[in-house]
């Protein structure tokens, strides 16, 4: 319900994490090396990143916690906001991810599992260090065409992802992440359907994620999505576009950009 547009639009590269390494895949599945986290990151900041997310993929599947020696080597590069998800099921959890130097949490699977979860981190560590990421496919029998799912988008929980994202802010978080297994890894645009369903319910800032591909692609996430933050990894992992370029571009479209 924010009017994206007319906020200030931030870039957030991903690095998603598998055995201590940068991997990227397609739909989630076919993953393939991308690189050291750290060198990453210190690239990502130098380019002009606002933001940086890392989400240890495999943690929720392999029943761990999210791997907190790589969450302070690459804080420890950086002094630009840190997004950390992964295997983040409890408050102590999101405690010792935000010591070893993350400035925001993402949970997904546990939220659904305990949304009161999702009050009880926004009451200890404030909404602007809660994000809730909310992974999604489409099936026709949801009232928005939006299903939730977790466990890195294996499981189905049958429950509206619109919805969800709607009682997400209720309970308190303070970013969406939303991510569209249609559309995750394939470079071919982010699902505008789906995160302009969910930036039409909240008046949080949403996180546009999932299927980056080409500099168009960054400013219909904004002018038809409503999202005001950026979310990519291939186009950037692989060098096809760089941060700078992307800002440019967008600036040259008219929006404001962080500098």
């Amino acid at each position: 319900m924010q009017d994206a547009v007319t906020e200030t639009i931030g870039i957030m590269p991903c690095l998603d994490m598998k055995e201590g390494r940068v991997v990227k895949g397609v739909h989630f599945v076919d993953l393939k090396d991308a690189g050291n986290p750290v060198e990453n990151a210190e690239f990502y900041q130098k380019e002009g990143a606002d933001e940086l997310a890392m989400l240890d993929i495999a943690a929720t599947v392999e029943n761990r916690k999210t791997r907190l020696e790589w969450v302070k080597n690459v804080s420890g590069v950086i002094d630009i906001p840190l997004t950390v998800g992964g295997g983040i099921s409890s408050l102590e959890d999101m405690e010792l991810v935000l010591e070893a130097g993350a400035d925001k949490i993402s949970m997904n699977s546990a939220a659904v599992a305990d949304p009161n979860l999702v009050a009880a981190a926004a009451k200890q560590f404030g909404s602007e260090r809660v994000t809730v990421a909310v992974d999604a496919r489409r099936n026709k029998e949801m009232p928005s065409g939006f299903e939730l799912v977790v466990s890195g988008g294996t499981k189905p929980v049958g429950k509206d992802a619109i919805s969800w994202a709607k009682e997400c802010q209720d309970l308190g978080a303070g970013v969406i992440l939303p991510t569209s297994m249609d559309g995750d890894g394939t470079q071919a645009g982010y699902d505008l359907e789906f995160t302009k369903a969910i930036s039409d319910v909240v008046d949080l800032p949403v996180v546009a994620s999932g299927g980056a591909g080409k500099l168009e692609h960054f400013y219909e996430a904004v002018v038809v999505g409503g999202a005001q933050i950026l979310l990519a990894a291939s186009v950037f992992h692989y060098r096809l576009l760089s941060i700078g370029t992307v800002k440019e571009y967008l600036r040259g479209k008219g929006l404001q950009v962080k500098l």
